[in-house]
């Protein structure tokens, strides 16, 4: 596949300044470029925008079973290095962020071994951040 060009993702937040400093402050996102309605951020190396919209009549959220952990669906994140993972994981907890799965090993010791965790940004977007003891397992089966 060659070099991977980085995605464009943009979402709904029902509140920008909240949505804002927490890319920003909490997950150390360089800010780009902005407006009222909308904040653009460097997120590892990806576009993500956060679009304010009004908050809606909200429905249960929808998980998927996985580990005997209530996946939340969607979700979007990173794969990050397996050092850097731990580093992040406790700046996290270090800002006292609220995890929806704490940090943990999956497939230990197996093909695919990864490190997880989920959490959800104030507008409750859900983000999971991920790594693999060998990135050339990432898609492995």
């Amino acid at each position: 596949m060659g070099n991977i060009n980085p995605f464009h993702l943009a979402i709904p937040v029902n509140d920008l300044e909240k949505a804002r400093t927490f890319y920003r402050d909490v997950l150390g996102c360089e800010e780009g470029r902005s407006s009222e309605h909308w904040v653009d951020f460097n997120f590892f190396g990806h576009q993500l925008v956060i679009h304010y919209k009004e908050a809606s009549e909200t429905k249960p959220a929808a998980t998927n079973p996985v580990d005997g952990k209530d996946v939340p669906i969607p979700h979007f994140g990173v794969v990050l290095d397996w050092n850097v993972f731990q580093k992040f994981s406790d700046e996290l907890e270090s800002k006292q962020v609220s995890f929806v799965i704490e940090p943990y090993i999956r497939f230990e010791g197996q093909a695919g071994e990864q490190a997880t965790m989920f959490f959800k940004d104030p507008s409750g977007n859900a983000l999971e951040f991920k790594s693999f003891k060998n990135m050339d397992q990432l898609f492995a089966k």
